[in-house]
């Protein structure tokens, strides 16, 4: 009974709490109980361990001996409170260049260091030492830079250092052209490929392979080359210091250089610099032309092609009316053009018909004919012209006819000298002449008339009787080799070995091609897409209507006639020109006809020619305007010849010819012989400008200047002329014969061949130390490759180049080159290239994110606009001296090269590597870094085999 009381309690008890207290209330009980219980065991752990520390701190002091009194002073003086650390903000001397310099430190220990610093201590104290560290290795350098001369790296160095690399650049391409396979692997890993074997070739104990390709290695090798540099600038203190060492050592390397290279190398940052750098030049409607024609690339034509879509749906979208919309329908035409082109290519490129325009004219008709007259006084086609006769054997032919034009020219030269010294009452002996004159005229009888010339040219023995005559008992004049030279010349005209033959010769559609007057062919294919035909334009202009390429002014069946009928001479408030009466006949397409008659000056040829030669530069080796004449331009004598000139001009710009392969010259053509007022597109200053730019435009066409210009220069006036007389006629022979011959350009000092070298490495001795005439021979060799033209183009180019940089007073432009370089390393420009680097990196103060990469393409478009833009500023006089379609390839060659990041970063380093070896002459770099580019495995491999040949 007991224990059913207790346990019938207990149940009510139970029920009593569950209906007071609810079904949870258990669960809240055994909660508070574990907290209770929990408590108490925190509430024992604090006061044991609060009790065990005294305790242990009394043992401490009961068993351990006392402190000694010099620990205690050195515990008082680091709990005193530190000094602040003073630092000199004076870096290089200068306060303009020091003041965003040291932005320039504060912004990156902020950016770099701060951010995660002061997470880990408050202490400015390694901060402080970190900027001190930084600002004495500014410091050694400003120090260093001041005491170097740093013209001749910028003027030579530099210039070496690139023109190298673009010949390693050309190598690698003539190699990955003479692969059979190469279309089957991918091109661009196969330039890079070869490029470093070439360079490892070139370099022998170097390649910046592992470098240029590895990420890994690219780190390792900025890493060993700060820290060297670390070494030389910094105090040796502060270098033993590891810590330091290696924590500036990874600032340096990852956090400075390497994002700096990676901008640098990037192909589309410099195809934007490129834009940027010559923003200010006109986009030439011809040069993009023809880079569209040109380029193999399909994904740059689609990318024009689209954003040209979408230029004309968005001129179709708008509601326009009046003279708004002959604007948007010029502009659509202009674009349907374009859009064309870019079909038209990309159909070429992906269907595999894409040939060359040098094989197709060769096999199909239809190529310009150039007279023979015209070849003998062009520098290029001449160039061609003698490669051609040295196959055909009949060199001796064509070196008469040069040596006797440069026997006329001197002698004339000479006797003008003679006559003006005699009417300055100046003593001179004509008998002196006359025997410098004879002397020279045997030179050249007895090197290609007589019987122990070899070879000897092969004319009418009766007339070298004549002239061996003459040669006896005649004073010599310049016409005294006129009548064999006119055989000579119809020997070569008539003759089918010579010109005739020359005609249909490969030799000649390259000649046309370097003219700029090549007929490209076009794709024109049937429905199924095959089917080539040759297309009549020179630049390959596609065969569409007129209306499409000139807003649908003129009519393709419109013909044009027009001549000067008259001249006169005005006088306007005391200006006196001459006029020129110009009768137009045009021809309807009805047959009917309309006349009239429209007034111009010879200021408005010379404007309208520039403005033809700019937009259509294929123009520019055929148009030939006459010159300007200071004095006596009024006289009527002049005035007719000047008539018969204009008149052959208007002629042959109205050739059908012409205007077929130029359908848009139409307009320009009409507008100029309007009955109306010429509107001119030139200043008074253009025209001046291109006035004194003509007749040096003249003389590099004009072979016989070259001619000329071998026995006297310009410097040495006319006094050289007469001590050099006798000696004239063998040299010029001896010159031109053995210019046929391809010889390197300049003999090298050493036994290497000249394309395994460096390009500095082969300057040749005599050419004196002249900065604009050394930068010019080392780019245009190398850009243009002109060590595959015969070696007399090449010293006439030389000449060219020595006469313009002297005529255009080459002191002053040595001394300007000079000024220019000071002023790239004065304190203001030092100055604005840090401040450009700081706004660049912080603009506002604010570290600048790294910019999301361009669309496809947009950086496709980027690379057509920089490509037309580098075509477009190309000079004509360039294009006059070494031929249009070489200076296109060396422009695009350059540009070409800049487009493989590997080989980019390959010339950052090599700039990078020079100026360090300029920086700190003393000290052994250049060892360092065969060392560092040690580990390639193309130096190894070049090594061994190296080792292998000189076994055998």
């Amino acid at each position: 009974q007991a224990s059913l009381s207790v346990w019938g309690w207990g149940s009510l008890g139970v029920v009593l709490f569950l209906i007071s207290f609810g079904p949870f209330a258990i669960f809240y009980l055994a909660f508070y109980v574990l907290c209770f219980i929990g408590g108490g065991f925190v509430v024992l752990l604090l006061f044991g361990k609060t009790h065990s520390e005294k305790h242990l701190e009394r043992c401490e002091h009961s068993y351990l001996p006392s402190t000694q009194t010099a620990i205690h002073k050195v515990s008082e003086e680091m709990k005193s409170e530190s000094k602040p650390i003073k630092i000199d903000r004076r870096l290089t001397g200068s306060n303009i260049i020091d003041e965003p310099l040291q932005q320039v430190i504060q912004f990156a220990l902020r950016d770099y260091i701060q951010y995660w610093y002061y997470t880990l201590s408050d202490d400015e104290t390694f901060l402080l030492e970190i900027r001190q560290t930084v600002q004495n290795a500014l410091v050694e350098f400003s120090t260093r830079s001041k005491e170097l001369d740093w013209q001749p790296y910028f003027t030579t160095r530099l210039v070496d250092d690139f023109a190298t690399h673009l010949r390693v650049f050309r190598k690698a391409q003539e190699r990955l052209n003479e692969r059979e396979d190469q279309k089957q692997r991918d091109a661009a890993d196969e330039l890079i490929d070869s490029f470093f074997e070439a360079e490892v070739e070139m370099e022998r104990s170097v390649c910046r392979d592992v470098v240029c390709t590895s990420r890994k290695d690219e780190e390792g090798y900025l890493r060993d080359l700060c820290e060297v540099l670390l070494y030389l600038l910094l105090p040796p203190g502060d270098f033993h210091n590891k810590n330091m060492r290696y924590f500036l050592r990874e600032v340096l390397a990852r956090g400075v250089l390497l994002p700096l290279i990676n901008q640098l190398s990037d192909p589309d940052y410099i195809n934007q610099f490129i834009i940027w750098m010559i923003h200010d030049s006109s986009c030439n409607y011809e040069a993009f032309l023809n880079i569209l024609k040109l380029t193999d690339k399909v994904f740059e034509l689609e990318a024009v092609k689209d954003k040209v879509l979408e230029e004309l749906q968005y001129l179709r979208s708008l509601d326009t009316a009046g003279d708004d919309i002959n604007v948007i329908k010029n502009q659509i035409n202009s674009l349907n053009f374009v859009k064309k082109i870019c079909e038209t290519r990309i159909q070429r490129l992906k269907s595999g018909k894409d040939v060359d325009a040098l094989k197709l004219a060769a096999n199909f008709g239809k190529l310009c004919v150039i007279p023979l007259e015209h070849i003998l006084v062009h520098n290029i086609a001449l160039q061609f012209f003698m490669d051609y006769m040295q196959y055909m054997g009949g060199q001796a032919v064509l070196f008469f006819w040069l040596t006797v034009e440069g026997y006329r020219v001197t002698a004339q030269q000479q006797l003008e000298v003679l006559q003006s010294s005699q009417r300055d009452g100046q003593r001179q002996s004509s008998q002196t002449t006359k025997g410098l004159l004879r002397a020279a005229a045997l030179g050249v009888y007895d090197q290609y008339l007589s019987e122990k010339a070899s070879p000897r040219v092969q004319v009418d023995d009766a007339a070298v009787a004549r002239l061996a005559q003459k040669l006896n008992k005649e004073d010599p004049t310049p016409e005294i080799f006129d009548e064999i030279q006119r055989k000579v010349y119809d020997m070569m005209l008539k003759d089918d070995r010579y010109y005739p033959k020359f005609k249909h010769h490969p030799l000649y559609v390259r000649m046309l091609a370097e003219l700029d007057m090549l007929k490209e062919p076009s794709f024109r294919g049937s429905d199924d897409g095959d089917g080539e035909s040759f297309n009549g334009s020179p630049t390959g202009s596609i065969n569409l209507s007129l209306d499409d390429l000139s807003s649908g002014s003129m009519d393709e069946s419109v013909q044009l006639h027009a001549f000067i009928s008259d001249t006169g001479v005005c006088n306007d408030h005391g200006k006196t020109y001459a006029l020129y009466t110009i009768t137009v006949v045009r021809k309807n397409s009805d047959g009917s006809e309309d006349t009239w008659k429209t007034y111009r000056r010879y200021s408005d040829f010379h404007d309208f020619h520039m403005r033809i030669i700019e937009q259509f530069e294929s123009l520019a080796p055929i148009l030939k305007l006459p010159g300007k004449k200071t004095f006596n331009n009024m006289d009527r004598e002049f005035l007719e010849k000047r008539k018969k000139d204009l008149n052959a001009y208007l002629q042959l710009l109205l050739n059908p010819e012409i205007l077929k392969a130029c359908p848009i010259l139409m307009p320009y053509v009409y507008d100029f012989l309007e009955n109306k007022a010429y509107s001119r597109g030139k200043g008074d200053f253009a025209r001046k400008m291109d006035t004194f730019v003509n007749p040096l435009r003249s003389s590099m066409r004009n072979v016989s200047n070259a001619v000329k210009s071998l026995p006297d220069s310009l410097a040495e006036g006319a006094s050289k002329v007469s001590a050099d007389m006798g000696r004239m006629s063998e040299k010029l022979g001896q010159d031109i014969k053995q210019s046929i011959f391809k010889v390197p350009p300049l003999i090298p000092k050493s036994n290497i061949d000249p394309e395994h070298c460096r390009v500095a490495a082969q300057l040749d001795d005599n050419v004196d130390d002249n900065i604009p005439l050394r930068v010019m021979l080392l780019l245009m060799d190398e850009v243009f490759d002109l060590k595959e033209r015969n070696q007399w183009l090449r010293r006439n180019i030389k000449n060219l180049l020595q006469q313009l940089i002297k005529a255009t007073h080459g002191d002053t432009i040595n001394r300007k080159i000079v000024d220019h370089v000071d002023n790239m390393t004065s304190p203001e420009q030092v100055a604005d290239y840090v401040k450009r680097f700081r706004d660049s990196y912080w603009p506002n103060g604010i570290l600048a994110e790294t910019p999301p990469r361009r669309e496809t393409n947009t950086r496709m478009r980027t690379r057509v606009a920089a490509k037309t833009t580098l075509l477009g500023i190309m000079p004509d006089e360039l294009k006059h001296i070494i031929g249009a379609d070489t200076s296109r390839k060396g422009i695009l060659r350059v540009f070409d090269m800049f487009q493989h990041q590997p080989l980019n970063r390959r010339l950052v380093y090599v700039f990078i590597e020079g100026f360090l070896e300029v920086l700190f002459p003393q000290h052994k770099f250049p060892e360092l870094f065969v060392k560092l580019h040690s580990r390639s495995p193309r130096v190894l491999k070049y090594s061994k085999k190296v080792r292998s040949l000189q076994k055998r």
